[in-house]
This record gives C-alpha cells, structure tokens and sequence, in this order.
C-alpha cells in the first residue's frame, strides 16, 4: 500500500509539474514553440556531443600508449591497434600512417595532417547548430516581445475607462513579452555554455593530436626509417666492390 501511495504521489507530482510547465508556454504565446524547439535541439546536441566527448577522451589516452609502444617493435601491431579503435577519431589519426607501405617521413606526415583535418572536421559537428541557436533564439524572445506590447496596447481603452477584462488582456500581453525575452535569453545562454565548452574541447584535441602524431612521427624515423636508410647505405660498398671482380673475372 505504501508503495502504491508512493506512487500515485509521483504521478501526481508529475502531472503538477507538466500542467505548470504547458501553462507557461501558454502565457508565453506562438513564438514559444520555435524557442521551445531551438532548446530541444540545444539539449540533444548537448546530449549527443557529451557522449562523444566521454567516450573519446576516456579512451584515447590508453589507445595512443598502445600503439606508441607496439610501433617502437612492430608496425603491424600498431596499426592492428589503431584498426580496432576505428570507432574514435584518434583511432583513424594514427591508422592512416600506419596502414601504408614503407612511406618516406613527408608521406608519413603528410597522411597524418590529411586525417587530422578529416576528424577536426568531424568534431566541429553541431557547431554551427549550437551557433545558430546563439543568434536566432535571442531574436525570437525580442520578436516574442514585441508581440506582446502589441497585444497589450490593442488591449488597451485609452480615455474610456477600460473594463477588468481589458485589464487581464493587458496584462496577458505584458506576460506574453516577458516571458519569451526571459525565455529567449536563457535558451541562448545555454547554447553559448554548450558551445564554448565544445569549441575548447576542440582546441585541446588539435594539441593532443598534434603531439600524438609527432611522437609517432619520431617513433617511425628512429626506429624503421633511419636504420632502413643507414642499412641500404652500407650495402652499397659491398654490393660495389663485388661487381668489378665480376667484370675482371669475365675479362681473363
């Protein structure tokens, strides 16, 4: 029973706060519902963004360390390793490197900037959404406003009295402007938190690439590209000194 009582306390709780909530952007009028939309889209940007932005920076530390350590030993391994983690930018940054065939250092580099710019690209996603919102939601609450002295001064009986219900419609009107001023206000205050938020996220991954990706530059030129180089040099007096003896041999 207790449970049960609990329960119904809830809904009613529930139901209170909905009613509150649809009364309120009643009051506020028509332009409540392109500002309600833009602060429903604000929030699932906001949701969707998060969620990347865990998920990415939970992970990539442990995933640049791994590949790092198994490129000083094994570039297949490496690039094995960043294969796997495909499903986070970082993961594509280092894979696009990797997967490629005794590159000379510009192409190494060359492929990694080229991958960088791709998933910069992917991580300013819901910017300009977030952006839009900033400008347009403000402009809503000031058209909101201006829709509502409008219908507060129709309202109005200048010189004749005016009765309580023009009262109440003046009122209304007044209600009306404020509301969607305050409203505007916050939904573009949130927007530009969120957004900002983004953008240094944003700026802090192109350092963290940055450094990921000259480390494992330097990886690549100490540990296969200069002893393959240095290798192929030393060959080349053996495989000199080998030839004239050849010529000689076939001469006599």
């Amino acid at each position: 029973m207790l449970e049960r009582r609990h329960l119904l306390n809830l809904t009613f709780a529930a139901q209170i706060a909905m009613t509150t909530v649809f009364d309120f952007l009643a009051k506020g009028g028509p332009v409540m519902v392109p500002i309600l939309g833009a602060s429903v889209l604000t929030i699932a940007c906001g949701f969707e963004r998060a969620w990347f932005w865990t998920q990415l920076l939970r992970r990539e530390g442990r995933i640049v360390n791994q590949v790092l350590e198994a490129a000083r030993h094994d570039l297949s391994a490496a690039a094995a390793i960043a294969e796997r983690s495909q499903d986070l930018p970082i993961g594509r940054f280092l894979l696009a490197p990797l997967r490629l065939k005794s590159p000379s250092p510009e192409t190494f580099r060359l492929a990694m900037e080229a991958a960088g710019d791709r998933e910069f690209v992917k991580m300013r996603k819901g910017d300009k959404l977030l952006e839009t919102v900033v400008a347009v939601a403000p402009l809503l609450g000031l058209l909101g406003t201006v829709t509502g002295l409008i219908a507060t001064f129709g309202s109005l009986n200048i010189g004749g009295g005016g009765s309580t219900e023009q009262a109440s419609a003046a009122a209304s009107g007044i209600g009306e402007a404020l509301i969607t001023t305050a409203a505007g206000m916050v939904v573009a205050i949130v927007a530009l938190l969120v957004f900002r938020i983004f953008v240094s996220l944003q700026a802090q991954q192109i350092d963290y690439f940055s450094d990921a990706g000259n480390e494992l530059e330097l990886v690549y030129r100490q540990y296969w590209y200069e002893p393959a180089i240095a290798a192929a040099t030393n060959a080349l007096p053996e495989s000199a000194s080998v030839q004239p003896k050849m010529l000689s041999g076939d001469r006599y």
